[in-house]
């Protein structure tokens, strides 16, 4: 015997399963990464590269990198990309710039957040396995650095927030990774 019950509003009625579902969130991985204000005479924006990586892997899958698009003279802004050292030898040597959907400007100091959608964009399409999210930056006249958060994809249960923060080029890093 199958029992089932429908709700009434408003004139229309409803099963009652139909009130409490929500729409599934699509998988993916956001990200909050701080960019600190550093007090110098001369303060240059940090490029930033930020990339996913396997354990035992040469090759890095790149999601974001943050440089000067804008001209200055006759000097481009990709000249010092190189500065981004970790990323450029992983991967960013072979990139041509701008990246459709990867490359974008730098950003002020203070928290950027940024979102990647499983199956589109960067992030495209992940096998199962342990990766690690890695953000680099470099600063004219300053100086460089890297943080790793480690996670698995897909998403494990208890395991969907990931944070880490630097210590001078990087302040706090937040990886929410959605199943």
């Amino acid at each position: 015997m199958k029992i089932s019950h429908n709700i009434v509003i408003g004139g229309l009625a409803a099963p009652a399963s139909a009130l409490f579902a929500f729409p599934a969130m699509p998988a993916g991985l956001d990200l909050s990464i701080t960019i600190p204000q550093i007090k110098v005479a001369e303060y240059h924006r940090p490029y930033v590269a930020v990339w996913l990586e396997q354990p035992d892997q040469p090759t890095a899958r790149t999601l974001s990198v943050w440089y000067q698009t804008v001209k200055k003279g006759n000097e481009e802004g990709t000249k010092w990309l190189h500065d981004v050292r970790s990323w450029w030898r992983k991967s960013g040597r072979s990139m041509r710039f701008p990246a459709d959907g990867i490359s974008g400007a730098t950003r002020a100091p203070g928290p950027q957040k940024l979102s990647f959608t499983a199956g589109k964009g960067p992030l495209g399409t992940l096998a199962p396995g342990n990766y690690e999210l890695v953000v680099e930056a470099a600063r004219e006249d300053g100086g460089r650095e890297l943080v790793r958060l480690p996670f698995a994809w897909p998403a494990t249960p208890g395991q969907t927030m990931v944070r880490a923060s630097g210590k001078s080029e990087l302040g706090a890093i937040a990886l929410s990774v959605k199943p």
